[in-house]
């Protein structure tokens, strides 16, 4: 009976970074163990060139290259003793957590607007007081109208609206009081469905069209 001396990947060292594989890592361990310093050095280098080549899509990253020397000194757990062109990342810094990002209050609350609302909200408080920025108030209502209505396919009234921009707006902008009269929300709803037709009648066209290619 022949006994097949196989070596299986749960049994072999732990890959730190999978994508340049075994032998990579295998060169990185051998040149820890490497006595004197300049020969580390000049595979250090040569393992450097070998990592630029096996991912090529970095090129375009800036610091390219320093982002090999720290992918080197990561695969190494930092026990390579070579000199680098940068400078060498500490294993506490990688490490350390992230701080958590803060949510904005009011996207918790009227997430169905999306930031979109919120960027032109904010852009409406820069502008001067006049015909353009009132316009553009309520151009603002509107769309935030075609948001509600896309979220909660129902009607909704214009104070309502009108009350969530003034809460955006940190009461910044109040038309609360308006008598201002938005788009019907069977003319925004139209729109949508409308448009919705219009790409599914493209479609068809398209499809009507190759078949009638196909019979030919």
């Amino acid at each position: 009976m022949i006994d097949y001396d196989l070596e299986y990947n749960a049994e072999r060292p732990h890959l730190i970074i999978p994508e340049y594989g075994r032998h990579i890592q295998k060169l990185v361990d051998h040149c820890i163990a490497l006595e004197t310093k300049e020969e580390r050095n000049t595979m250090a280098l040569a393992i450097i060139d070998v990592m630029g080549n096996l991912q090529p899509h970095l090129r375009d990253v800036p610091d390219f290259k320093h982002k090999l020397w720290d992918q080197l000194y990561i695969m190494s757990d930092f026990k390579l003793d070579a000199e680098s062109p940068y400078e060498r990342p500490s294993k506490e810094e990688l490490q350390e957590k992230p701080q958590p990002l803060a949510y904005p209050k009011s996207a918790n609350k009227y997430r169905f607007y999306g930031n979109n609302i919120q960027i032109m909200i904010d852009t409406a408080l820069t502008w001067d007081e006049g015909e353009m920025k009132e316009a553009l108030v309520y151009s603002i209502a509107n769309h935030m109208k075609k948001c509600f209505l896309n979220w909660n396919k129902d009607t909704v009234e214009d104070d309502v609206i009108f009350s969530h921009l003034y809460e955006l707006s940190l009461g910044k902008i109040d038309i609360r009081n308006s008598e201002e009269v938005l788009s019907e929300s069977k003319n925004l709803l139209r729109k949508r469905n409308t448009q919705g037709q219009g790409s599914n009648h493209k479609n068809n066209k398209g499809k009507n069209y190759q078949h009638k290619n196909r019979k030919r």
